[in-house]
């Protein structure tokens, strides 16, 4: 028996897996890396159980997770001007070539100068990122990436910086809807940090995002609570104490002091 998992570049699914390893060791895993095309292919021509993605994505009969966010970052020649800023504004790069298509960054496509006067160059052959960042450290251009997948192909000869202006890109978990295993639920359930003592709720797909029910152990928790609160509803009310001579003693301080003064 196995289990297969796709992830986009960027993603480092190691800590789940070998959590996974560790608790199934019986059920073998298969991952492997997809290419932002197939991403989601993957789990239609199953491939893959699960899949990490880079959103968006077309959802249709798909489950989704949301993870995390990525910082957006700049990324130019090492001896270009934004080796001196910490952060870079998207409207500074608006006399920029950007190296991919603009469509993909409209924030920087509508300000960009060479789209308005229309004098942007086709882009040269790139057959990839590392093709890509070729280019940039050639001084070509510039690429405008997430934080993971400029740091998985840097090089020496270029720089990046986060840059303001533009949408965070966001990872999630996607699995097919109609396939909710138990093993992707045990998957999902690593994902999310539950350890292996505790209890697994089950998850409701609504509109293509997962949705846990309550767990049967609160629903237990809650009801214990209603029975004890009713059971000190019924028991009688306490008589007051009246205030007298503490337990276990015979008289006051004050009763033994005048009991002395009186035997002299």
């Amino acid at each position: 028996m196995s289990f297969s998992i796709g992830f986009v570049a960027g993603v480092t699914p190691t800590k789940w897996t070998r959590i996974w390893a560790e608790r199934f060791p019986d059920t073998a895993l298969e991952v492997f890396r997809t290419e932002p095309g197939e991403q989601v292919e993957v789990l239609h021509d199953e491939r893959a159980d699960v899949s990490f993605v880079r959103l968006p994505i077309e959802r249709e009969g798909l489950s989704v997770i949301g993870l995390y966010d990525e910082i957006p970052v700049v990324v130019a020649a090492k001896d270009h001007a934004i080796a001196a800023a910490e952060t870079v504004a998207i409207g500074d790069l608006a006399d920029e070539h950007l190296l991919q298509n603009p469509d993909e960054l409209p924030e920087w496509r509508d300000i960009a100068v060479e789209v308005a006067d229309g004098t942007r160059r086709p882009l040269p052959k790139m057959n990839d990122l590392d093709d890509a960042m070729e280019q940039v450290a050639a001084g070509v251009g510039i690429l405008i990436l997430p934080h993971s997948l400029a740091r998985l192909h840097s090089r020496k000869d270029v720089i990046s910086r986060p840059v303001v202006g533009v949408a965070e890109t966001h990872i999630a978990l996607a699995w097919p809807t109609s396939k909710t295993t138990d093993e992707v639920q045990e998957f999902i359930g690593i994902v999310r940090g539950r350890s292996a003592a505790s209890s697994r709720s089950e998850t409701v797909v609504v509109r293509g995002e997962p949705v846990k029910k309550v767990k049967a152990t609160a629903k237990a928790k809650a009801a214990a609570k209603e029975a004890r609160e009713a059971a000190a509803k019924k028991k009688p009310a306490q008589p007051k104490k009246k205030p007298g001579l503490a337990p276990g003693r015979t008289r006051t301080a004050a009763s033994s002091r005048n009991k002395r003064r009186g035997s002299r």
